[in-house]
């Protein structure tokens, strides 16, 4: 059950932050931030969802899922076409990532 809420709240801090990005890079309407913060809410409370004894080692798997969503968001949201060395280490990431996730941990 962890990677879909790890999906969730990778979209959820992306949207965030980019509604910061929009407003302060972009010049858009300081509007954008009331959506952005309500889904930076939103991004915490689902990664508090995940079961893991530890926070730090699930915030760590979600850096892989996190990379590949931002890899997503670039070529969906931005039109950016990720390359060849974006793929590579988001896939590196994610290797990483199903280690910390999916490791047998004992007692």
């Amino acid at each position: 059950m962890s990677i879909p809420i790890f999906i969730a709240a990778a979209l959820a801090e992306i949207a965030g932050c980019f509604a910061f990005w929009a407003w302060w890079r972009l010049a858009a309407s300081p509007l954008w931030l009331i959506p952005g913060v309500l889904s930076l809410i939103a991004f915490g409370w689902l990664l508090a969802l995940v079961d893991s004894d530890a926070a730090g080692r699930a915030y760590a798997a979600f850096g892989g899922i996190y990379i590949c969503a931002s890899l997503a968001w670039l070529r969906l949201a931005e039109g950016v076409r990720p390359d060849r060395w974006d793929l590579t280490g988001a896939a590196i990431c994610l290797a990483g990532a199903a280690v910390i996730l999916f490791a047998p941990r004992g007692a």
